[in-house]
């Protein structure tokens, strides 16, 4: 029988990109995001994916997606929470609404859809990514919610993998770095760009297929071995330090 990833998020990004891979490994996967015009769009060509729709930062809506999916599949044998929202500001600018609409997703998300998947996940010893992010790793300007939303998440992941480890559950983190999706170039200047490049040992933006090897190795067996780890995909950018004026304004 296939093994079954859930995939948060799945509608675009790197959440579509992870699953086009896990597919191309053999797997199934359930598709899960919120706006419904693009995971039917994206969905629609994938061969062994099939979509629920699924706000999840909502209690109820994420137990009904969960039983949906085991229904559907009969097993998960993978959680990746992908599923999130980027609302960048000064500190001044973020009133208590901003904050909780990014924790909602970025962080009550991965606790609700986790909680949902676990009994799921003991019956077959299976494996948790948690989509965090370099900026839950560093501080940078403009990013109180968001930040603050990551680094919990990357403690989150280390609870899961005390706690769930004696069930044979799996719980990693993978951080991106700046990484070349279509939102990313459309708010990114020039001047944003070049800093990064800059700044950035590789000199360059990650592919979201770069970031989906990374979620699909962790998924795998081939990481039989490793749970409770946070890992940078991000070109070197957390060895480096902290800079960029052209993030400051």
């Amino acid at each position: 029988m296939n093994k079954v990833a859930l995939v948060t998020g799945a509608a675009r990004g790197i959440g579509l990109a992870t699953t086009e891979l896990f597919l191309a490994a053999g797997w199934q996967v359930a598709m899960i995001d919120r706006d419904v015009p693009a995971l039917d769009s994206a969905a629609a060509p994938l061969e062994g994916a099939h979509a629920f729709y699924c706000d999840v930062s909502d209690p109820g809506e994420v137990a009904q997606m969960v039983a949906q999916v085991t229904a559907h599949f009969g097993r998960i044998d993978a959680l990746v929470n992908n599923a999130g929202v980027a609302d960048f500001g000064p500190i001044e600018e973020t009133d208590f609404q901003r904050w909780r609409t990014v924790m909602a997703t970025n962080l009550d998300g991965p606790f609700l859809v986790t909680q949902a998947c676990t009994p799921a996940l003991r019956a077959t010893k299976g494996a948790i990514v948690n989509i965090a992010s370099i900026s839950g790793l560093r501080a940078s300007t403009l990013r109180v919610a968001y930040g603050t939303s990551k680094a919990a998440v990357i403690q989150l992941t280390k609870q899961q993998a005390a706690e769930l480890g004696e069930y044979g559950i799996r719980a990693n983190c993978v951080c991106p770095g700046p990484v070349r999706t279509k939102l990313a170039m459309a708010v990114h200047t020039q001047e944003i760009i070049d800093a990064y490049h800059d700044a950035i040992p590789l000199n360059r933006y990650g592919s979201e297929r770069e970031i989906a090897e990374v979620i699909v190795f962790l998924c795998s067996e081939k990481a039989s071995y490793v749970t409770g780890q946070v890992v940078a995909a991000d070109g070197g950018f957390d060895s480096t330090g902290v800079g960029l004026p052209a993030l400051r304004r």
